[in-house]
């Protein structure tokens, strides 16, 4: 008995430490047949024997259960014919140290029950082998899952009899039969812990710890594949090809951007103008074309193609010359916007020379230069009127 009082104190610690329940838990009803061998106290009179019983086990959380126990004996006298008919119906709480899902489940169980020890009737009647008794026990064991239905339970239960404070000690084996069921709701699988779940997250493999939107994605403002916590420059043009760090590419390091490079493959070392081409390049002429877009639109059609012409024209009648297209916005609204807007209205119009009105692309550059250059006050509705202008500035190589 005193070595069973460690096993039921742990029993208890284990208890006190064992976590909240998860939402989602694994239940199971075991029916457990065993046979065992039981050694009486001798106050009873009465030889160690073969018990047989069945029990029904409730498992309702991964590491707790209860049980209810049938058992029986006929126990043969010590020292005179006859035997005892033994029969006892007890109740066990057991604490499980591992779930369902591990082979090995060690445990400590604690239980009361009631016993008859019953005399053969052609036997004289002796002192502790004819009554009814109330039993405590406790006990340990292990139970090994063969698979999840079938296990195998091995048990050493050490019993006291309260009325006449006898102790008997059982140890059985037995075979169990599983039926599982799985309760409550599982949370929704998140394999990269980022707070989305799998089935809405768009990007499954983000870093631990990086912040994500609603589709479980990096934000990337510029929208240039880079997120924007690791994106050294955040305002790189719509549909621009950028490096891993979020950069425009600049394929012959010439410093000069690809989108804006007009000489794409200059020497190595070489010193470049603004667009990328060895040599100066200077304004001979700028003129402004009359072009109206719709709000917040770069979107032109033909219906300008007349007077975009004149820049056409120009450019036939000196061969030597180049021309930039250069887009400009008041400041009204966000700098950035007005620059990407800029740019976009700058590359409409290159786009009508370069097409319907047959210019070499190679002599026609488009750039957007947002609100960075004005020429009338912004306070002003005329002043911001001007400001929203196209330039074409005709340009030679010196």
């Amino acid at each position: 008995m005193n070595v069973m009082r460690p096993i039921a104190l742990a029993a208890l610690t284990a208890s006190l430490a064992t976590p909240a329940l998860a939402e989602e838990r694994q239940e199971t009803i075991y029916l457990n047949p065993f046979a065992g061998f039981q050694y009486f106290d001798d106050k009873r009179d009465l030889s160690e024997t073969g018990t047989f019983g069945v029990g029904a086990e409730y498992r309702f959380t991964p590491h707790w259960a209860v049980e209810a126990v049938y058992s029986r004996a006929d126990a043969d006298r010590k020292g005179a014919p006859g035997s005892s008919d033994f029969d006892e119906i007890r109740l066990d709480g057991t604490y499980y140290f591992a779930g369902q899902d591990q082979a090995w489940n060690p445990y400590v169980s604690l239980g009361a029950g009631h016993a008859d020890f019953g005399e053969d009737a052609a036997a004289p009647r002796t002192s502790g082998s004819n009554h009814d008794e109330s039993r405590v026990n406790v006990g340990a064991g292990v139970r090994y899952n063969v698979s999840d239905n079938i296990s195998l339970r091995g048990d050493l239960r050490e019993f006291h009899g309260i009325d006449e404070s006898t102790f008997d000690t059982m140890v059985s084996l037995g075979i169990s039969f599983a039926f599982n069921r799985t309760v409550g709701e599982a949370a929704p699988a998140d394999s990269d812990n980022d707070g989305v779940p799998d089935s809405s997250d768009q990007c499954p493999g983000t870093t631990a710890g990086a912040v994500v939107d609603s589709t479980g994605c990096e934000p990337d403002a510029d929208m240039d594949g880079v997120a924007d916590a690791r994106d050294d420059c955040p305002n790189t043009p719509r549909g621009a090809e950028v490096d891993a760090r979020g950069c425009e590419l600049d394929s012959d390091n010439d410093g000069v951007v690809n989108s804006k490079d007009q000489c794409p493959n200059t020497v190595a070392g070489a010193e470049v103008d603004a667009t990328g081409c060895v040599g100066v390049v200077e304004t001979i002429e700028t003129f402004e074309i009359e072009v109206r877009f719709p709000t917040n639109s770069s979107v032109i059609g033909n219906a300008y193609d007349a007077e975009i012409s004149r820049v056409a024209d120009f450019l036939e009648e000196n061969p030597e010359t180049i021309v930039e297209i250069a887009g400009h916005t008041d400041r009204v609204g966000d700098a950035d916007y007005n620059q990407l807007l800029s740019q976009r209205r700058a590359e409409a119009v290159a786009e009508r020379l370069t097409g319907p009105l047959g210019v070499d692309p190679e002599r026609v550059n488009a750039t957007g230069y947002g609100e960075e250059a004005p020429i009338a006050s912004n306070d002003t509705a005329e002043g911001r009127a001007a400001n929203r202008r196209v330039e074409a500035r005709i340009q030679i190589r010196r």
